[in-house]
């Protein structure tokens, strides 16, 4: 096992994880990360990335240096909050400190939690840059630098940015993660990395990969939010249900709780307090469902989801696949559920070409949903 390349603090603590066996990605980045090569690494949604970047940083790092060694950067202050909680946990009992940077959050104890010199950092694109160009964040010091969902990071929204990040760093090591490796990762991979090595993990690879149904479920527009009320209420419902308008967010919400449904909304126009309050009640069982933008998509460990639906279909198939990937996890079963309107068949049914599996039709019908066809969907339109 590659984890035997580890010190004995973070053997011992992965026992104590009681994890059964490492997965591909943790595998094959490990070694690598912990010879100081630049890595390009591809793997689906849910297969331990987290951790294979996490490892090798705290094995490299010292936390007596008093200076930043590690920044990690990250598209959303969701997933920032939760590789911060990784770290802390991993972290506790040694000289190794964390900061979180990231935006939406008071800048001014940020500024006064780098003071401190913190050994890894982990940040969103704008307050990263932010605290470098006034010269509150020294890059200089850093000598590992990890992007997580890259593809994100280097789209078009944050690609100056973080380049310019990735350019006030000298002599660094950079690892770069995503489930989908992109045209603009690879002209990354080219131009600013070292002889990087790839990594590639095929779904194939993995083991106790649970089972996930792909279904579409033929709606009217106007019976959206009134489903979404019955799924709440469905029994043992754990789901992610995602929007691609705030504006259709924020109306669904309104109308759902005002019918009482054990619901919660997650966007990117919220408060860090109320983000992770809305997180924390679906992981606590306090709700059922969380609607969402793509916010929630990306990197989120939510564990045991059941469900995911696609409210909106998803306008890209990197879209579907992150957000699909928040169910069947850690070998549990799942099911996704596309509801689709008249005016999306003949994309949706382009996209579905990409699709990991052939979707199913299902109707909504006897307080359920149930494999159906487009003779019983009309039945069962009239038990709604």
């Amino acid at each position: 096992m590659t984890i035997q390349q580890l010190d004995a603090i973070w053997q011992d603590k992965w026992e104590k994880e009681n994890f059964e066996q490492e997965m591909p990605i943790q595998s094959k980045l490990i070694p690598l990360f912990l010879a100081g090569h630049d890595v390009v690494a591809e793997s689906p949604t849910g297969t331990g990335k987290t951790l294979a970047f996490v490892l090798p940083l705290l094995q490299l790092v010292d936390g007596k240096k008093p200076h930043i060694q590690a920044v990690i950067m990250v598209p959303s202050q969701e997933l920032g909050m939760q590789i911060i909680e990784v770290l802390r946990k991993w972290t506790e009992g040694t000289d190794i400190t964390t900061a979180q940077l990231i935006g939406g959050a008071n800048i001014t104890r940020q500024v006064d939690k780098l003071k401190k010199k913190p050994t890894i950092v982990v940040g969103t694109p704008g307050r990263l840059n932010e605290l470098v160009k006034t010269r509150k964040l020294k890059m200089h010091e850093v000598r590992h630098l990890v992007l997580d969902e890259a593809d994100q990071l280097l789209s078009r929204e944050h690609r100056s940015t973080v380049r310019s990040i990735m350019d006030a760093a000298n002599d660094k090591q950079v690892v770069i993660l995503s489930a989908t490796i992109t045209e603009e990762i690879d002209l990354v991979a080219e131009r600013v990395l070292n002889e990087p090595h790839t990594i590639h993990v095929e779904a194939s690879e993995l083991p106790a990969v649970g089972k996930v149904e792909h279904h579409y479920l033929k709606v009217d527009r106007r019976d959206k939010t009134e489903l979404l009320r019955r799924f709440s209420h469905l029994p043992n419902m754990k789901g992610l249900a995602f929007i691609n308008s705030l504006d259709q967010l924020m109306m669904k919400e309104e109308k759902l709780l005002f019918r009482d449904a054990p619901i919660a909304a997650l966007h990117g126009a919220m408060k860090k307090e109320d983000r992770k309050r809305a997180l924390d009640d679906l992981k606590k069982g306090n709700i059922t469902l969380l609607i969402t933008t793509d916010v929630a998509a990306r990197g989120l460990d939510i564990q045991d989801v059941t469900h995911v639906f696609h409210v909106d279909v998803p306008q890209t198939i990197e879209h579907y696949l992150h957000r699909s990937g928040r169910t069947g996890r850690a070998g549990k079963d799942g099911t996704v559920v596309t509801l689709l309107e008249y005016k999306d068949e003949k994309f949706y049914k382009k996209l579905s070409k990409d699709f990991p599996v052939k979707p199913s039709q299902v109707i909504w019908g006897n307080g359920r949903i149930e494999v159906g066809n487009s003779k019983t969907a009309e039945k069962g339109k009239s038990k709604r």
